[in-house]
Formats: structure tokens, C-alpha cells, sequence
């Protein structure tokens, strides 16, 4: 459930009813909105009498939540949440595409690909320093060196920067090095995983597992804010289906349905859903269409070279075409670019 406090409660008077819910085993979270502070309250409501609860001072309703995500829906926070990261702010009126390869692979490809991606609009520099792989013959990563490649870039260029975590070294390593902490599809219910980037406090960017319903999607990003980090960003990747022409099916009705049910933003990632560099940028255009927040898109100096998914990797050229059409889409729906 959540408390909503009365626009003009006093802090001492929020202070008092998040005491009386974790006196009653509650696990309350401060839920500051622009017009007023909600309290959400998780645990048995059989403990508490909801009579006695909204008839505290500075209370003026409280609401049951039916749905199983409690501190992510709507109806614990109507405005939609913002996710700044440095002078980016993601969920707001501007589309923030985030590019880069998806792995680094020395300090040239990194920085070449960081200059060029800024060059172009992109306001994050996304990179892979630990890369769980389908092979374990496959090229796995720089790892910490890596990191520490992606923390020059971001250095020369301003760039804020996002990477992949896999376990619990990979988290603390990165946290160290970068702005953003990923989440990828394959650990999104990696539970324990979660709660550490939820402790971490950094702002997570959570994947859509493989065969993820919406509603499991959603209940992995309750871990992370259950463990009082708010600042989740959804990623829309695309999920496994029979049809094999394509690396996954880009499910871009989740965009407009999350953000429904959710306050939290919603990007969509057309590279690792497609599968192939030619349908990058029409389902990018479609994304922005849809109502995404932003985009993070692979993109390599020389895709033909690249030690991982250089089929789905836009060079330069392409890179900036796509994001010079963007602009074109995302002012018609009503977003700076």
C-alpha cells in the first residue's frame, strides 16, 4: 500500500507514520513526488488497522496496491520518474540515446567510438567490460582495464558512461569506474544480483530477461527499489520467440504498456532485439514513435573488426544518419533530441 501525505504535512509528522509501520514490520520507502511525499509501505496488512493509519496527523489517504509490484506502479507515484545522471536526465522531455561497442576492446577503439557517438548526439557511452558470453571460447572482456578505459573516455569527452555487472565482483569493480550499473537480460532475475545493485546506489538499467512477462520485468525492478534505490532505467531488448529471422522480436507495445503501469523510464535497445545493423535505425525511429525515454545502440569505428555482434553494430556514418532522423521523429511526438 502507500500513505499520501498531506501537501502541507510537516517532516517531523512523515517521520511518525514510517515509525508506526516499521513498529508493525512494515518496510516503508520515502517516495518523493513533485507535489506531495508518498510513503510505500511493504509487508502484511492484516497488522495494521487502515482507520487508525489516516487518522494520523499529516495523512490524507491511503491507497491498497493490488498489484504485485508495489513501489514501481503507478499508483505508488503518478508522475513519472526522473533518472539523472551528471547533466542527463533520463525520462524527462529529451531523448537520451546512449552508444557505443559492445565491448571495449583497446583504449583507440574506445575512445574513437566515444568521440565519434558524442559527435553525433549521444549523451552515454555504453561498453561492455565484462562479457558473459554464449561460448566460453568467445571473447569475455577487458574486465577491470576495461572499466578503467571507459572512465578515460568519459573524462575526455563528458560523456556519462554505462556497463555491464554479472556478479557480485563485476559490481564492485564497476561501481568504482562508471555512472550507470547494467543489469543484463540473462541475470534479470538474479535476485541476489539485483538487491546489490539496489544497495549500490547507482542508477541501474535493468534488461528485459529473454522470456520475461512485463509483470516479472517489472517485480526484478522491485528488488532493486525495494533495497531503496529508485533510480531505475527499464530496457526494452526484446524477447525470444518461434520466429528465428530476427536475433529476438522487439516487443515495442511493452513502451507504451510500462509506462502505464510504471513511473519508472523505459528505453528501448534495437541492436541486441534485431539482431542486424539494417533494422537498427528503422526500429529505432519506432521506438522514439512509441514513446521510449531513450535508446542505447551498439556502434563500433569498424563493425567489420569487432570482437563481438559487429552484424548488429552501426559504423559512424550510420550512427549518425539514424540519430539525425531521430531528431525528425522525436520532435513529432513531442521530444527534444
Amino acid at each position: 500500500m502507500v500513505v499520501v501525505m498531506d501537501l502541507q504535512a510537516a517532516g517531523e509528522q512523515v517521520q511518525t507514520v514510517v515509525a508506526r509501520l516499521e513498529g508493525l514490520g512494515f518496510k516503508a520507502h520515502l517516495i518523493h513526488g513533485i507535489k506531495r511525499i508518498v510513503i510505500g509501505a511493504v509487508g502484511d496488512r492484516r497488522a495494521l488497522d487502515l482507520r487508525e493509519l489516516e487518522l494520523m496527523p499529516g495523512v490524507e489517504r491511503v491507497v491498497p496496491i493490488m498489484k504485485p509490484y508495489k513501489l514501481v506502479s503507478r499508483e505508488a507515484k503518478e508522475e513519472d520518474s526522473l533518472v539523472t545522471v551528471g547533466q542527463t536526465v533520463i525520462g524527462g522531455s529529451e531523448l537520451v540515446v546512449c552508444a557505443g561497442p559492445c565491448a571495449v576492446e583497446s583504449r583507440e577503439q574506445l575512445l574513437a567510438a566515444a568521440r565519434l557517438v558524442k559527435q553525433a548526439g549521444a549523451r552515454v557511452l555504453r561498453g561492455g567490460a565484462f562479457k558473459p558470453r554464449t561460448s566460453p571460447y568467445s571473447f569475455q572482456g577487458l574486465e577491470e582495464k576495461g572499466l578503467q578505459l571507459m572512465a578515460e573516455a568519459a573524462a575526455e569527452t563528458g560523456l556519462a558512461t554505462v556497463t555491464e555487472v554479472v556478479d557480485a565482483y563485476s559490481l564492485e569493480v564497476a561501481v568504482q569506474y562508471v555512472d550507470i550499473l547494467q543489469v543484463g537480460a540473462r541475470n534479470m532475475q538474479n535476485f541476489r544480483l539485483l538487491q546489490m545493485a539496489g544497495r549500490a546506489g547507482k542508477p541501474v538499467l535493468l534488461k528485459r530477461g529473454l522470456s520475461a512477462t512485463i509483470e516479472e520485468w517489472l517485480m526484478a525492478a522491485e528488488y532493486i527499489v525495494s533495497e531503496g534505490n529508485e533510480k531505475v532505467i527499464l530496457c526494452e531488448r526484446g524477447i525470444r520467440t518461434f520466429e528465428n529471422a530476427t536475433r529476438n522480436t522487439l516487443d515495442l507495445s511493452a513502451v507504451p504498456l510500462v509506462k502505464n503501469l510504471s513511473h519508472l523510464p523505459v528505453i528501448v535497445d534495437p541492436s541486441h532485439a534485431t539482431g542486424d545493423r539494417r533494422l537498427v535505425a528503422p526500429m529505432a525511429r519506432a521506438a522514439v514513435a512509441a514513446g521510449a525515454d531513450g535508446l542505447i545502440v551498439e556502434v563500433h569505428p569498424d563493425p567489420a573488426r569487432a570482437l563481438c555482434d559487429g552484424q548488429q553494430s552501426l559504423n559512424p556514418a550510420q550512427f549518425a544518419a539514424m540519430m539525425q532522423e531521430l531528431r525528425a521523429v522525436a520532435a513529432a511526438v513531442g521530444r527534444a533530441a
